[in-house]
């Protein structure tokens, strides 16, 4: 842990003062968005064209989802990776090694473009993975300190960050390969040097800022406030509700397949059927900017209504996008574009519905390993999803793949309408840390 900051945290309380939670939640929050504002880009800009560059250097369309599933894959270990380091040291030192993880593979994808070397770029991919699955673990670090009754809204607030430079970076695909083919490298691996940037400067703004640590100033605060309860009073959750955690980690693997999937094969679809990389950066621009943008409307409805309702909503806008794209005209860039807003909009209310139902129901002690845990299996969900998409449009096609993708949300559905229940002594144990 950080010694330092728990030893002024002591200091604080024998001199009869205590942590200003608000404050520092406040403090918290203005770091987190920088930083995810950041990473946003980097995030959005290796999605855009990541398919396009496994195909072209992989020389077939059966592997363009091959990229995606590896970047996945990475992202599952670092969220593992993330999580224990977290939870052992603060927020602070996890996330900044994820997004760190996440500039250098950024280089090495550029890298392996620049020398033609298939090896290295599905090598740097995997390292790649980490800045998207350091992304996602931030909207945890959003919740540390949040009021029980605010903490969707905390959560989200830490997510809507993302917009902007997701939103942006797409748009900046065409830019950003013409100054990097001007340098003698690949126009596709240019965006992969801005999500290098972009997470290295994430990286240095959490290292920088986020000070103290949300995570230890939580433990803090809750061995603080344990001395002063008396009986009857309610704190944050003591022991895990395992049931809870396995339907919201459900609802957000299944919402990260279809999600996955459907976006990855997206720009190979669109480009096989005449479509410029304008079109596909736009199309891609409005599906990212409805995957964060209803953040702070998706929050709340979780903290008023609870996440089921939430989770619902997300399971019936995943079905609509999926019909949608696999019917829409393969000339229609309009309908790709609702379609693909639609797959964001379902997959921001499954992800924020899903994270919090999970963060009600994990103790601090514990929190970040577990929720990395969850994390691991959302990232394997989306390996699933990248790697099938391709294989599934090499066989079939990209409406049967969208189509599919629509029919499985319905697991969603069902996860939010089955009926919620008091936990047992059988769905919750104790989290010994």
């Amino acid at each position: 842990m950080d010694e330092g900051w728990i030893t002024a945290v002591d200091r604080e309380r024998s001199d009869g003062t205590s942590i200003d939670r608000a404050a520092v939640q406040q403090r918290s929050l203005r770091v987190l968005v920088l930083s995810q504002v950041l990473s946003g880009a980097g995030l959005a800009a290796g999605v855009t064209v990541g398919a396009l560059l496994g195909e072209d250097m992989l020389g077939s369309t059966r592997f363009s989802g091959l990229p995606a599933a590896l970047l996945t894959l990475g992202s599952a270990a670092a969220a593992l990776l993330v999580g224990m380091v977290s939870d052992r040291h603060g927020r602070r030192p996890g996330l900044a090694l994820g997004y760190s993880a996440g500039a250098v593979g950024g280089v090495g994808v550029a890298t392996s473009a620049v020398i033609d070397s298939p090896a290295l770029l599905l090598l740097s991919l995997v390292v790649y993975g980490a800045g998207s699955a350091t992304n996602l673990q931030a909207r945890y670090a959003g919740g540390d300190l949040a009021a029980l009754g605010g903490r969707g809204t905390a959560i989200s607030t830490v997510l809507v960050a993302t917009t902007v430079g997701a939103v942006a970076a797409p748009n900046l695909v065409g830019p950003t390969g013409g100054i990097a083919e001007s340098f003698g490298i690949p126009v596709l691996a240019g965006p992969f040097v801005l999500a290098a940037i972009a997470y290295a400067l994430a990286a240095a703004v959490l290292t920088t800022w986020l000070r103290p640590d949300p995570l230890l100033t939580a433990r803090a605060l809750a061995g603080q406030q344990a001395r002063l309860e008396t009986p009857g009073q309610t704190g944050p959750a003591t022991v895990l509700d395992l049931a809870a955690v396995r339907l919201g980690g459900l609802t957000m693997v299944v919402t990260q397949v279809v999600m996955i999937a459907v976006m990855t094969m997206t720009p190979v679809h669109m480009r096989d059927n005449g479509h410029g990389l304008g079109a596909t950066g736009l199309v891609i621009s409005l599906h990212i900017a409805l995957m964060y943008l209803p953040s702070p409307i998706t929050g709340r409805l979780a903290d008023r209504y609870g996440p089921r309702p939430v989770i619902a909503l997300g399971g019936l806008a995943l079905l609509a996008a999926g019909l949608l794209a696999g019917a829409a005209p393969e000339d229609s860039v309009v309908l790709l574009a609702i379609a693909l807003a639609l797959l964001g909009l379902g997959w921001n209310l499954g992800l924020l519905g899903g994270t919090t139902l999970v963060a009600a129901a994990v103790p601090l002690e514990g929190r970040a390993r577990t929720q990395g845990r969850v994390d691991v299996a959302v990232a394997l969900g989306g390996a699933t999803g990248g790697l099938s998409g391709g294989l599934v449009v090499a066989s079939t096609s990209y409406a049967t793949l969208a189509a599919g993708g629509g029919v499985l949300a319905l697991a969603v559905l069902s996860v939010a309408l089955r009926p919620s229940r008091t936990p047992s002594p059988a769905d919750v144990e104790v989290d010994a840390g």
